[in-house]
């Protein structure tokens, strides 16, 4: 896989990407944002395989590691993880919301870093992938069209861009419309960990599929409990 590690400190670089290289990644190392943004466009090397990864820094010399990330999210759906010494809750919540796949707190344990590396390329969709007809394994409510073998949701067909995530979150509430889903389950399925912190990451996140899908009634919050999908009506 090959991998676009992003980080303005070289010997941080060079120790990380000896580890990566020992896993079998093929490390393209940017320094800065500038250059993290030019290596992830697809006309830049189009003979290349795209990045399976991208290892954010975000103290980045020339600009704000956040604002690269969300210029990333729109230039490509490669997974990015956020690797910072920032590790207050909005701050984790504000990288998450722009569309980081993950979040991991120097300092960190390689071999954890490494597993949130593999998790989160195992959903990666190929720009093929996402421009693909609607299949027949879809979930269809109302105007909302879920495919998931791509991993592509549409309003009245028009697609609408979701992180993973977001797709993870909704995918798994519009498999069982109007049954509540408690908000511990959802962290267990869709983050896999019991972190409490993550409560916060859920809201951020339902919050933003209802400003996406444009349908703010869509997901209904039961208090105490956690969400459920309501079904537009005659779906």
């Amino acid at each position: 896989m090959r991998l676009l590690l992003v980080e303005d400190d070289d010997h941080v670089a060079a120790a990380l990407s000896a580890v990566l290289a020992k896993h079998g990644f093929q490390v393209v190392h940017a320094r800065n944002g500038e250059d993290a943004l030019k290596a992830v466009l697809p006309a830049t090397n189009p003979q290349k395989p795209p990045f399976g990864v991208v290892l954010l820094d975000l103290g980045l010399p020339d600009q704000d590691g956040f604002q690269v990330c969300g210029k990333i999210r729109k230039l490509t759906s490669t997974p990015v993880i956020m690797v910072t010494a920032r590790s207050d809750i909005r701050s984790r919540i504000h990288g998450l919301n722009l569309g980081a796949d993950d979040y991991v707190v120097k300092p960190y344990d390689t071999g954890e870093l490494l597993a949130r590396i593999h998790a989160v390329s195992r959903r990666t969709v190929t720009g093929d992938e996402a421009g693909a007809a609607p299949s027949d394994d879809a979930l269809r409510l109302g105007p909302v069209t879920i495919e998931l073998p791509t991993r592509r949701v549409s309003v009245d067909g028009e697609t609408v861009p979701l992180t993973r995530k977001e797709f993870d979150l909704l995918a798994l509430l519009a498999q069982r419309p109007g049954v509540v889903f408690r908000r511990e389950q959802i962290i267990s399925e869709v983050w896999r960990t019991s972190w409490e912190g993550t409560g916060r990451t859920l809201e951020v996140h339902v919050a933003s599929l209802r400003a996406k899908l444009r349908m703010p009634a869509l997901i209904e919050t039961v208090r105490g409990v956690g969400y459920r999908l309501v079904a537009p009506a005659g779906a």
